[in-house]
């Protein structure tokens, strides 16, 4: 909604359309390992923006110096000096600047000081519901697809190149495709009927876990997807995993033979599944 009034703004003026956002997000740089699970990846942003007919992306580092950087400077400096802004569009909950100093009220003083328009995005709602990343968090933990779909405008997906991992599934006859998520929480945990893109211009399913995987000692969050009626070498390649069905929770086994049966009918119950939504069932 946002970036369909942006685009709009920027025909108005016969300007390029242009986003400023961070890395690190600010919450992540003063939260670390507290950060709530993030719902995009700088790649996925990058991705959506794009399909969105996004001109420009403006990517400033997040870091001590920016945390200290006054808000006027951001106004005076960077929207009008640096950038030559016409119009300004913020979200309701817009703050910036040094210790959150900068405001709405503050950024459209300096656009009537200055010369550029500002105006905010009112509250977007969804079933009479505020939507909000702490309410797409919520859905996506209850395996609600279909309401997060129409929370985000997008089927929530993630992006990433495959590395290389232990070796498991390959020696449980379950070869898997491994994706660092190279975040502290992922928004998703458990196992997942998915399709994969990325792999020639065909669109596979699969099924997918997100987590530690507590059997083994794993770590850190890890996205393991196994594609059905493929085989071949996918080390390097970036690929597109998007969630459809929540099959479980992860769980901790009391064996690799365990856990082998376990996968063995999580595969059968989502093959059961995709037939069934190619049936129309």
């Amino acid at each position: 909604m946002l970036l369909v009034h942006l685009k709009a703004q920027a025909e108005k003026f016969n300007v390029p359309s242009l986003l400023v956002t961070f890395e690190p997000q600010p919450r992540e740089y003063f939260a670390g390992t507290q950060v709530p699970p993030r719902l995009t990846r700088l790649r996925e942003k990058v991705t959506l923006l794009k399909r969105h007919g996004l001109d420009r992306l403006l990517l400033l580092p997040f870091n001590e110096r920016t945390a200290q950087t006054p808000a006027r400077w951001i106004t005076h400096d960077l929207l009008h000096g640096m950038l030559g802004t016409r119009y300004v569009i913020v979200g309701d909950d817009f703050r910036f600047g040094r210790d959150r100093e900068g405001s709405f009220a503050a950024i459209q003083a300096a656009g009537q000081e200055l010369g550029y328009e500002v105006d905010h995005l009112g509250t977007y709602e969804v079933g009479g519901e505020r939507v909000s990343s702490t309410r797409v968090r919520e859905v996506l933990a209850a395996g609600d697809f279909r309401l997060a779909e129409e929370l985000l405008g997008h089927e929530y997906f993630i992006m990433g190149r495959v590395v290389y991992g232990r070796q498991l599934g390959r020696q449980l006859g379950v070869p898997t495709a491994n994706i660092r998520l190279q975040r502290y929480k992922a928004a998703l945990e458990g196992v997942y009927c998915v399709s994969v893109e990325g792999i020639g211009d065909a669109i596979y399913h699969g099924i997918a876990n997100i987590g530690v995987r507590p059997t083994v000692d794993g770590k850190e969050p890890l996205l393991e997807v196994h594609v059905f009626d493929f085989s071949g070498n996918l080390y390097g390649e970036l690929l597109t995993i998007r969630f459809k069905k929540k099959l479980r929770d992860e769980q901790a086994f009391d064996s690799i033979e365990t856990l082998k049966a376990q996968i063995d009918q999580d595969i059968a119950r989502a093959k059961i599944w995709f037939s069934e939504r190619n049936n129309g069932r």
